[in-house]
């Protein structure tokens, strides 16, 4: 087996909570190298986990032809720049959600991948839970009929992040990047990606600018709230079906429902819970779960077997799409359409 060695971009939470751990999970992955603008925070992650390299320019990490792949985890605006710059380098990239901050970014990032050649998997880690993956496999398999109608829900009571998720400058959006892009993606990915023709849309910031707001996860500066911590949108596709996303950092309310998908024939809800109708009656049951690779084994097992990005930027693409959509019809008051 051959090791493949990565460096990292950004050494922030996501970084050390997730990329890092997730590459050393796997057999054979070594993490040689980090990269962030901040000399002191590079020195810091690097110490801490024994990592021999250390970068404050990313362009001059790629420059390591030992380097195999890299995780990118800077912020959301910043993405486009280390993905690019790491694909044309001829390494293979994981990106941490979402795929870009806007789809003109989303689709230079995109054509960076096909050029190169190299795998480029956005980190939208849900697709790996064994119910996704067998509500997926349920729905390739035609038990659901025609599904016409789908409910994304990420609502949380209370929990706003605190740091760069609430400067524009930085994260692009607020819970729509942060927390919607993985429920839409998850169940668009599950029901097969359908095409999306026109979205309606609204953001608001009723917590974010307020003083006396409760949040367990942290305080900040009212004035440094510069973004949507609720988000919703209406969507449709051109296969005839309508998807509703709601998201929330905060909210007045508790429990408001799971997500759930619906067709002609059964319906599902993210649990996973399929409903049906079975000699006469109507059932509901849990389906046996489909195990498989983590995200990070899926990521290297695609490396090392060439095989295509477990997370195909082209599909985020079109959840990139629908956000840009909601953004514009919340600005204008009217829906947008989707080229």
């Amino acid at each position: 087996m051959k090791e493949i060695k990565v460096g990292i971009i950004g050494t922030g939470g996501i970084a050390g909570g997730k990329h890092l751990p997730g590459h050393r999970s796997v057999e054979g992955v070594s993490v040689i190298a980090a990269c962030d603008v901040v000399e002191e925070r590079v020195k810091n992650f690097a110490e801490k986990n024994d990592i021999p390299n250390i970068f404050t320019d990313y362009e001059e990490m790629l420059k390591m032809d030992e380097l195999d792949a890299v995780s990118v985890c800077t912020p959301n605006r910043y993405h486009a720049g280390p993905t690019i710059a790491a694909l044309e380098a001829g390494k293979h990239v994981i990106c941490e959600k979402p795929l870009s901050d806007n789809a003109i970014d989303g689709q230079k990032m995109v054509d960076a991948a096909k050029k190169s050649g190299k795998i480029l998997q956005i980190g939208l880690q849900s697709r790996f839970a064994a119910g996704n993956r067998t509500l997926r496999k349920l729905v390739e398999d035609g038990i659901f009929g025609d599904i016409y109608y789908g409910r994304a829900m990420a609502m949380r009571r209370r929990g706003i992040p605190v740091g760069s998720f609430i400067r524009k400058d930085l994260a692009g959006g607020g819970c729509l990047m942060d927390i919607g892009v993985h429920i839409l993606d998850v169940l668009l990915w599950i029901i097969g990606y359908p095409k999306p023709v026109e979205v309606f849309g609204t953001v608001a910031t009723k917590f974010g600018k307020r003083s006396d707001v409760i949040n367990p996860w942290g305080k900040w500066d009212p004035k440094d709230f510069e973004v949507e911590d609720f988000g919703m949108g209406t969507i449709k596709f051109e296969n005839g079906l309508t998807v509703t996303l709601e998201t929330s950092w905060a909210s007045h309310i508790e429990g408001a429902g799971p997500t759930f998908f619906m067709g002609d024939k059964a319906g599902a809800t993210l649990q996973p819970r399929i409903f049906t109708d079975k000699d006469g009656e109507m059932v509901s049951y849990e389906p046996e779960l489909i195990s498989g690779l983590s995200e990070f084994e899926s990521f290297h097992n695609a490396i090392r077997n060439n095989l295509p990005s477990p997370v195909p930027a082209e599909e985020v693409l079109i959840t990139t799409k629908i956000f840009d959509a909601i953004y514009k019809s919340s600005e204008i008051g009217k829906s947008v359409k989707i080229d």
